[in-house]
C-alpha cells in the first residue's frame, strides 16, 4: 500500500500541470544568475594606507621586489595565462617531472642573464643579504621549486663556501657560483641519518703520502639522499663527512668534491641515483650519491673551523669537539631564516586568495527571498580565516626581525640566531600548512583546482616541516637551550639576560581572576599571559628533567622522556618571542589608522593562541570561565577585523598575476569562451 500511495503522489503532481508551471516559473525568476562583483566597489573604503602598510610588512626593498616581479610577468617562460579578462603566471604542474625540471633550469637562466644573481654571493654588508632574501622571497612567490633550487645553490653551496671556506676558496669558487659557471648542491643528509647529522656514515680519510682525502660511503645507509640539484644538474658538491686521520675520528668536516664534468658526465667512482617524484617540489632534480673511494685534495676541505696539515696533523682553534661540531653547523641558519620567511609568503598568497572569494561568492539566504549572503559575513567564515589573517601578520614581523638578526650576526649572537631560527622555522612552516589547509576547504571546490594555487601549494610547502630540520627535533633544541640558560643562570645566581628571558628576572605576572574586554585587548594582560607560562613551563622542565636524573637517568634521557613539557615550552618561547616582536612594530608606527588595526591583529593573535593552546588551561593559566570569556572575544574581533579583510590582504604586495582567478573574476575565467581558448 506504501508504494501505492507513492505513485498516486507522484500521478497527481504530474496532473496539476497548470500549477506546478506556475510555482515553478516564480522560483526561477526569483534566482537571476549570479554575478561577479569585484570587492573593491562593494567593500567599504580602506581606513589606512594600504602602501605604509606594505612597507611595514614586507619591511625592505620593495623596488627591487617590484622589479623582479615585472621581469618574471614579462617572459613567456614563466607561463601566463589569461583567465577571465587577466593574466597569471603559476607554473604547469600539469608537466612530467622532467619538464618541470628542465623549464626550472631555463628560468634560473633567464633570471642570471637580467642579473637578479648578481652580488648573491660576492656582494658585501647588511644591504647586500637583505637584497638577495628580498629576491627569492619574490621568486617563491612563484614557485617554491624554483626557489628552493636556486636556494641550494646559493645559500647552502655558496654559503658553505662563504662561511666554511677561507681565501683560497673564496677566491676560486664565489664568483664562479654566482655566475652559473658551476652549479653546486649540498650532500649532508643520508638515507640513515637526517636530523642527526653527527651520526653520518660517510667517510673521509687523509692519506699523508698523496695529500688526499678519500671520500668513501662504506654502506647503503651512507647514501647521500634528498640531495637537491644533484640528480640532473649539479657539477659539484659539499660532502659531510666523518674526518678520519691516522684511525682517529675527528667528527663530520666539509669537503668540496666533483661529480659531474663540465660535459654533464658523472664523474668516475661516483654514482648518482634519483630520487623519484615527489609530492612537490618536482622542479628540483633530488637525487642520491653514493662515492667510491673518490679522491680529492687536501685543498677541498673547508677549514675556516678546523685544517689538516699536508703532513696529517688535525689543526682548529677549537679544541672542544661539541663546540667544534656547533660551529660547524652554526652559518646554516640561514637555510631556516629563508624557510621561515617563504613560509609566510605562502600564507598570504593563500590568504589573499581565500579572502577575496569570499569577498565576492555567496551561499544562501537567512532571510525569505533575501539575497544570498557573502561568505565572508558569516560569522562561521570569519572564524575560519581572519585569525589566521592576524597571525600571518604577527608572523611576517617575526619573519623580518629574524632576517636582520641573521645578517647582523657576530660570534655573541650565535647561540640566540641558532633558538630563534630554530623556533620560528617550525611554527610558521606549521602555520602556513594549517592556513593552507584552512583556505583550500574555504574556497570549496574551486581550492581544488591547480589553477587556484592553494591545493597544490600544499604538496609543495609540505616538505618545509621537515627539512632544513625537522620540527619537533628544532623545537627539542629550544627547550634544552633554554634549560641550559636556566641552569646557568641558577648556577652563577644572575640574572637572566639571554634568550628574551630577560621577563624571568621580574616578579611573576598575575593574572586577574576576571577578564574584561578591555583586559584581554591590553598588551600588559597578553605580555603577561605569555611570559607567565613560558617561566612556569621552563621551571616545570627543569624540575621534571632533574627528578629523572635525581631517579638515575642520563641526562640526555631525562630530556627524551620530558618530551611532553618541552613542546608546551618550544611553543610558549615562540609564541612570545613573536608577540613582543609585534608588539615592538606596533610601537614604532605613528599613523593613528595602521596602529589601531595592527592592535586589532595584536589581540586576535594573541586570544586565538590562549584559545588554541590546551596548555592554557592545562597549567591553570586561565581559569574555564576566562577562556570562555577569550573565546566571546575572538568572535567580537572577528566582526571588527572583517570590514578591514580586503585593505589587510591588499597590503601584501602580491601582484594579481601571482594570486589565482578565483581572487579576481571567477564568473569570466570559467565561462565557455574561456574553455573553448
Amino acid at each position: 500500500m506504501e508504494k501505492v500511495n507513492f505513485r498516486t503522489q507522484i500521478l497527481n503532481g504530474h496532473l496539476q500541470n497548470h500549477r506546478h508551471a506556475t510555482s515553478t516559473a516564480a522560483i526561477i525568476s526569483a534566482s537571476p544568475c549570479v554575478s561577479y562583483v569585484p570587492p573593491e566597489v562593494s567593500e567599504q573604503p580602506f581606513s589606512f594606507d594600504v602602501s605604509s602598510m606594505r612597507k611595514l610588512m614586507d619591511g625592505h626593498n620593495l623596488g627591487e621586489r617590484d622589479w623582479l616581479f615585472n621581469l618574471m610577468v614579462q617572459s613567456k617562460l614563466f607561463n601566463p595565462r589569461l583567465r577571465g579578462g587577466k593574466v597569471f603566471v603559476v607554473p604547469d604542474y600539469n608537466h612530467s617531472m622532467e619538464q618541470q625540471r628542465e623549464i626550472t633550469m631555463k628560468r634560473i637562466e633567464y633570471l642570471l642573464d637580467h642579473g637578479v644573481f648578481k652580488g648573491w654571493l660576492t656582494g658585501k654588508g647588511p644591504e647586500a643579504e637583505m637584497k638577495k632574501f628580498a629576491l627569492l622571497e619574490v621568486i617563491e612567490i612563484f614557485d617554491h621549486s624554483l626557489a628552493i633550487k636556486i636556494g641550494v645553490h646559493f645559500f647552502l653551496w655558496g654559503g658553505a663556501i662563504q662561511f666554511f671556506g677561507t681565501k683560497r676558496h673564496h677566491d676560486r669558487w664565489l664568483s664562479a657560483t654566482e655566475n652559473y659557471l658551476i652549479k653546486g648542491c649540498f650532500a649532508m643528509t643520508e638515507l640513515g641519518h637526517g636530523s642527526n647529522v653527527r651520526g653520518i656514515e660517510t667517510t673521509a680519510t687523509y692519506e699523508a703520502n698523496t695529500g688526499e682525502f678519500v671520500i668513501n660511503t662504506p654502506c647503503e645507509t651512507a647514501q647521500k639522499y634528498w640531495i637537491g640539484g644533484a640528480a640532473n644538474h649539479a657539477t659539484h658538491t659539499i660532502v659531510f663527512s666523518q674526518l678520519n686521520i691516522d684511525g682517529n675520528n675527528q667528527g663530520v668536516h666539509a669537503f668540496i668534491t666533483q661529480i659531474r664534468d663540465e660535459n654533464g658526465n658523472v664523474c668516475p667512482n661516483i654514482r648518482i641515483a634519483d630520487c623519484g617524484h615527489k609530492i612537490g617540489l618536482n622542479g628540483v632534480d633530488n637525487g642520491r650519491i653514493w662515492f667510491d673511494n673518490v679522491r680529492i685534495p687536501r685543498e677541498n676541505l673547508l677549514n675556516s673551523v678546523a685544517d689538516v696539515s699536508p703532513d696529517g696533523k688535525y689543526l682548529s682553534a677549537i679544541k672542544d669537539p661539541d663546540q667544534r661540531f656547533a660551529a660547524f653547523l652554526a652559518p646554516l641558519t640561514s637555510g631556516r631564516v629563508t624557510i621561515a620567511a617563504s613560509a609566510v609568503y605562502s600564507a598570504k598568497i593563500s590568504l589573499a586568495i581565500a579572502i577575496r572569494y569570499a569577498l565576492t561568492r555567496r551561499a544562501f539566504s537567512i532571510t525569505a527571498n533575501g539575497p544570498e549572503v557573502l561568505l565572508l559575513d558569516y560569522p562561521s567564515h570569519q572564524r575560519r580565516l581572519l585569525p589566521l589573517l592576524a597571525k600571518t601578520y604577527a608572523m611576517s614581523f617575526a619573519s623580518n626581525y629574524l632576517k636582520l638578526l641573521y645578517v647582523k650576526r657576530s660570534p655573541q649572537l650565535i647561540k640566540t640566531i641558532h633558538v630563534v631560527s630554530s623556533a620560528f622555522k617550525a611554527t610558521l612552516t606549521w602555520h602556513n600548512m594549517r592556513t593552507l589547509q584552512e583556505c583550500r576547504e574555504a574556497c570549496g571546490g574551486q581550492g581544488l583546482k591547480t589553477e587556484n594555487r592553494i591545493g597544490q601549494l600544499k604538496g609543495e610547502y609540505d616538505v618545509q616541516s621537515t627539512f632544513e630540520g625537522d620540527n619537533n627535533v628544532l623545537m627539542q633544541q629550544v627547550s634544552k637551550a633554554l634549560l641550559a640558560e636556566y641552569v646557568a643562570a641558577k648556577k652563577r645566581n644572575k640574572p637572566f639576560k639571554e634568550l628574551g628571558l630577560e621577563h624571568i628576572n621580574r616578579s611573576c605576572p598575575v593574572i586577574p581572576a576576571q577578564l574584561t574586554s578591555s583586559m584581554l585587548r591590553s598588551t600588559q594582560f597578553q605580555n603577561d599571559i605569555f611570559c607567565l607560562r613560558e617561566r612556569d613551563l621552563l621551571n616545570r622542565f627543569a624540575a621534571e628533567v632533574s627528578q629523572y636524573q635525581a631517579q638515575g637517568e642520563s641526562k640526555e634521557s631525562a630530556f627524551v622522556v620530558s618530551y611532553q613539557v618541552a613542546e608546551d615550552l618550544g611553543k610558549a618561547f615562540s609564541d612570545r618571542a613573536i608577540l613582543q616582536i609585534a608588539i615592538e612594530a606596533e610601537n614604532n608606527v605613528t599613523d593613528a589608522s595602521i596602529k589601531n588595526i595592527l592592535g586589532l591583529l595584536r589581540s586576535m593573535y594573541v586570544l586565538v593562541t590562549l584559545e588554541e593552546d590546551a596548555a592554557f588551561l592545562r597549567y591553570g593559566y586561565l581559569s574555564t570561565d576566562n577562556a570562555a570569556a577569550v573565546r566571546k572575544e575572538v568572535a567580537k574581533l572577528c566582526s571588527e577585523i572583517r570590514p578591514q579583510a580586503l585593505a589587510l590582504v591588499s597590503t601584501f604586495g602580491i601582484p594579481d598575476a601571482f594570486l589565482s582567478p578565483i581572487a579576481f573574476d571567477w564568473v569570466a575565467a570559467n565561462s565557455w569562451s574561456t574553455v573553448e581558448n
